[in-house]
């Protein structure tokens, strides 16, 4: 069987991989976006899996835009049997995915029909569920619309952030590609249409997203911090500069905090309790909760234990730290 895969970052290597290493499959093209500027340079920098391709000797392709006629062409010219898709970037066109008979194939990060879109990483974290998957599905020119070929869940940690649970979603997408397709090939396996009264979307996430609003339960704070590393981060504003919050939980029984702890002050007042390495930060949240700081960033300073930037910045106990408008 000839296959073309498509995918550009990280999240689509370990789908590469097992596509690459499946018997009786010969990986004829794979197909990325083109290279940018990545960091503080202005040299473009490859995908992870154009380089991950190349690494492996597989021939690569950055056509741009496959609504082109030329790049369609080449897809064309490559005659797959099928082409699988992981986090590619672009929508198919009516063209593309016309042209295998077996299909394109899409690894989506989510249980569908939840979580349709571009962020169902970020959107699983956010909403608090317990438990997220992949799902392998047949493309059409819905927007990952597709009937459902396979599926299979895994449970998010309570520390889970987005990164971490992208490279765990990544090598459990790329496991189930390999259980799933050889029997979609041989025709063994079926598919079957998504529930659509069940359909949820989710949007690109925007660095503003990333702004606390102290008003909101700490709860709700803690899972935007972890769904929101590692972009945009969260942060909110002290003395007119960001603090940046890299790590952050609700107020617990294992954190000690004293019985005459005010949590009914304002939303945004700075706490601390404790002494030495024992010391504690917290801000009062909405509904009289708190969110315990355990790692933060000052502008132009490395990530540090929050007790440790209280203890060298004083001023920001019993700061008040702003609420949206």
């Amino acid at each position: 069987m000839r296959a073309i895969f498509m995918g550009t970052p990280d999240f689509a290597v370990p789908s590469l991989r097992a596509l690459a290493e499946m018997p009786g499959i010969a990986v004829v093209g794979v197909v990325t976006r083109l290279d940018k500027p990545a960091g503080r340079g202005t040299t473009p920098q490859p995908p992870p899996v154009k380089v991950a391709a190349l690494a492996r000797g597989l021939p690569v392709l950055q056509p741009g835009s496959l609504r082109k006629s030329v790049a369609q062409q080449q897809l064309a010219d490559l005659a797959p049997d099928v082409i699988v898709v992981a986090a590619f970037g672009q929508i198919l066109p009516p063209a593309v995915l016309d042209l295998p008979p077996h299909g394109c194939l899409n690894v989506h990060a989510s249980l569908l029909p939840r979580y349709r879109g571009a962020s169902p990483i970020t959107a699983a974290i956010l909403a608090g569920d317990q438990a997220t998957g992949n799902t392998i599905m047949r493309m059409d020119a819905g927007l990952d619309t597709g009937a459902i070929i396979a599926q299979a869940a895994i449970p998010i940690a309570p520390d889970d952030t987005t990164a971490t649970l992208t490279a765990k979603l990544a090598a459990h997408g790329a496991d189930l590609l390999a259980r799933t397709l050889p029997d979609w090939l041989a025709g063994t396996r079926t598919s079957v249409p998504q529930d659509e009264a069940q359909a949820t979307q989710t949007r690109l996430i925007r660095k503003e997203d990333g702004i606390i609003d102290w008003q909101d339960d700490a709860a709700t704070i803690a899972r935007r911090v972890r769904a929101y590393t590692p972009w945009p981060g969260t942060q909110t504003t002290w003395r007119g500069q960001p603090l940046k919050i890299i790590a952050a939980h609700p107020l617990a029984a294992a954190d000690n905090a004293p019985a005459a702890l005010d949590l009914a002050a304002p939303p945004g007042t700075v706490v601390t309790w404790g002494r030495g390495t024992g010391q504690r930060l917290a801000v009062i949240a909405g509904e009289q909760t708190a969110l315990v700081l355990d790692v933060v960033q000052l502008p132009g300073k490395r990530a540090a234990a929050a007790a440790d930037v209280a203890r060298g910045q004083p001023a920001l106990i019993g700061a008040r730290l702003p609420t949206a408008a």
